[in-house]
């Protein structure tokens, strides 16, 4: 097989290696800020529920100020965590594009060392033959004139 095309091949596999740890890193980000989205909106609810505990004891407009500027501080890191997410999928989309795209790459290659093997294998067994049919043709000379 040709150094080049075996050459090329790594190459093209490294590459595709890269592409594959580049879509899982973006991937592994995505489900990072799903957690974070999570996170922020458990608190929320758990911060919402004591609101509403203190609200039943009572509660001056002092706290009750402190409480809902801190839930529209919550709202604000949700809304900030929802744009990161969306920026990690799309992300994920193009990573993936490119690592799909790698992989048709290496599958070409890997394609054209197959074809590469075929026809050493078919030159191998045509010289193969001509060597055979060139015994033949000396043990028929041998014969005959014996």
């Amino acid at each position: 097989m040709s150094k080049q095309l075996m050459t090329l091949h790594k190459v093209e596999q490294d590459k595709e290696r890269l592409a594959a740890q580049q879509l899982q890193l973006a991937e592994q980000d995505v489900q990072q800020n799903r957690l974070r989205l999570q996170s922020v909106s458990d608190y929320r609810l758990e911060y919402m529920k004591r609101l509403n505990d203190r609200s039943i004891q009572g509660i001056d407009s002092a706290t009750y100020s402190h409480f809902h500027a801190f839930i529209s501080k919550l709202d604000n890191a949700s809304e900030q965590v929802e744009i990161a997410l969306s920026q990690a999928k799309a992300l994920v989309k193009q990573r993936k594009k490119l690592w799909l795209a790698q992989r048709q790459k290496v599958q070409a290659v890997e394609k054209l060392m197959e074809k590469y093997r075929v026809k050493e294998q078919q030159l191998a067994n045509k010289r193969e033959q001509k060597m055979f049919d060139e015994i033949a043709g000396q043990q028929f000379i041998r014969q005959r004139y014996q």
